[in-house]
């Protein structure tokens, strides 16, 4: 495991970036997985200088290894894009959690969303959601883990046989034996919940694994599942995440399915509550934000995965004026497919922040977004982060500040405004979780992430080398991907 860091000098601090001014050449005294104290330092410190600011959050995601464009995925929009995923056999899962969220801390993650809709197989569902937590404890993220829930429309916005008769006939029935749904009671559904939550607990994971009910989205589930999560989730206190509104043709969906409103809908059967947080949200209407920030909901905002998606921008300045809670999720698509939370961070700023001389996200919701929100999505409850002072949990991203400020000409320039300006997942020197040294130098401690990579992209390769099936589907995945494009855009997935 990564060893303890008792204290830690640096040349500026981020405490509250935003909030408060940056401090000059100070100390940070961590006991066990606290910040005990924030000192004065005296003299001047060895080494190279250091920049210190807490720990990112990302609110949503999916701990995916193989990322978009590797998968022959990249362009397309979500509703041909999400049938491209299953392209890949199953591998180890422990071996593909232990490779995300490497990449993820390694980029100033401390908190980590799993909305687990891929299974990879070959042991029972307790047991690959186990091998996942000990990923994460491994690698020193910690993780809520929401399990992928739904019973309907597999395909697409619409019963399954409307849409494979929207299909050419050469792939009806690969796609219906792929993607057809089998719908599973909800009873069962929970129960699966309750068993995973409780081999966790029993494992002794609470500490890195908040298990979670996962609806996929209210498209994916039917009305009797969504209300038997929501008393679930009112009875146990356990949290609820799951995709809203992600696109257009969602938004066109749910205008025909629900002409009452999506989300009076979901506040109807009693699940809006601060215990909800929604993916997305890129087509919602005022009056729905100001409903979600009236019931307490957090809103995950995935800037580059809605970007990369042609899913479209969320409106950002209007969530924030409703008064909604807002956190960063990455989605395993950052812009660059690299799992950059800062980069990930400077993007929504730079489209969010307003134009000209308007301010419509300032620098103390811009963090409220990046680090202080999402720990609530991730662990639940009152959970906390994105601050550096005594008390608080010593989660903390150590910059190169040398590196950073390599052209430095005046003494005053504030450092937000470089870290703003031009930082990246390069520039990170360490990454401490709960006291923690889990990244040193861009290699994660405890985990050898070369060498777990090396391996599993060795045992995909013979996969596929052994097997046809993954190219089949890839050509039956582009051939899908054409044909739904008429059917999206002539409308034809309205009521069944």
């Amino acid at each position: 495991m990564p060893g303890a860091a008792a204290s830690l000098d640096c040349a500026w601090l981020l405490a509250e970036p935003g909030t408060e001014a940056a401090r000059a050449d100070v100390r940070i005294t961590i006991g066990g997985d606290r910040i005990a104290a924030i000192t004065p330092r005296d003299g001047v410190a060895a080494g190279p200088r250091r920049l210190v600011l807490p720990a990112l959050s990302n609110a949503h995601d999916h701990a995916r290894t193989f990322r978009t464009a590797t998968l022959g995925a990249g362009g397309q929009p979500l509703e041909s894009w999400l049938h491209f995923q299953g392209v890949l056999p199953g591998m180890d899962p422990y071996l593909c959690a232990a490779t995300s969220f490497a990449r993820s801390v390694r980029h100033g993650v401390a908190n980590l969303m799993v909305h687990y809709t891929r299974v990879q197989g070959g042991m029972s569902y307790a047991d690959e959601a186990l091998a996942v937590a000990r990923a994460a404890r491994d690698v020193g993220v910690r993780i809520g883990f929401a399990i992928a829930m739904r019973d309907r429309q597999g395909i697409g916005y619409c019963e399954d046989a409307q849409v494979l008769q929207a299909l050419r006939p050469g792939i009806r029935d690969a796609v219906a034996g792929r993607l057809s749904v089998r719908p599973q009671a909800p009873a069962q559904q929970l129960a699966l919940v309750d068993e995973v939550a409780r081999r966790v607990r029993e494992e002794g994971l609470e500490n890195h694994c908040t298990v979670q009910y996962g609806p996929s989205a209210v498209q994916w589930c039917g009305t009797p599942l969504l209300e038997a999560i929501a008393q679930a989730s009112a009875d146990t206190g356990r949290p609820v995440h799951m995709h809203c509104l992600e696109t257009g043709y969602q938004r066109q969906w749910a205008d025909r399915e629900h002409p009452g409103g999506i989300l009076r809908f979901l506040d109807d059967i009693g699940l809006l509550s601060p215990r909800l947080t929604l993916a997305h949200c890129a087509w919602a209407r005022p009056d729905e934000l100001a409903l979600l920030a009236e019931k307490g909901v957090t809103i995950a905002v995935n800037t580059s995965s809605n970007l990369g998606l042609k899913s479209g921008i969320a409106p950002v300045p209007g969530m924030l004026k409703q008064g909604c809670r807002i956190a960063m999720g990455l989605d395993g698509g950052a812009f660059d497919d690299d799992d950059d939370a800062l980069r990930e961070m400077r993007l929504a700023h730079a489209l969010h922040r307003g134009w000209g001389f308007d301010t419509t996200m300032t620098r103390a919701q811009l963090w409220d977004f990046a680090a202080r929100n999402g720990p609530r999505s991730v662990r639940g409850g009152a959970a906390t982060g994105g601050r550096i002072a005594p008390g608080e949990p010593a989660d903390l991203v150590v910059l190169d500040w040398d590196a950073l400020d390599d052209d430095s000409l005046f003494p005053d320039i504030d450092p937000l405004d470089l870290l703003l300006a031009r930082a990246h997942g390069g520039h990170i020197a360490q990454v401490l979780v709960g006291g923690r040294r889990v990244v040193d130098q861009g290699r994660v401690q405890g985990i050898d992430e070369p060498a777990m990579k090396a391996e599993l992209l060795a045992r995909m390769r013979a996969a596929l080398a052994a097997d046809g099936t993954p190219a089949a589907w890839l050509a039956t995945a582009r051939a899908l991907a054409e044909d739904l494009a008429p059917f999206y855009r002539e409308g034809r997935f309205g009521c069944c």
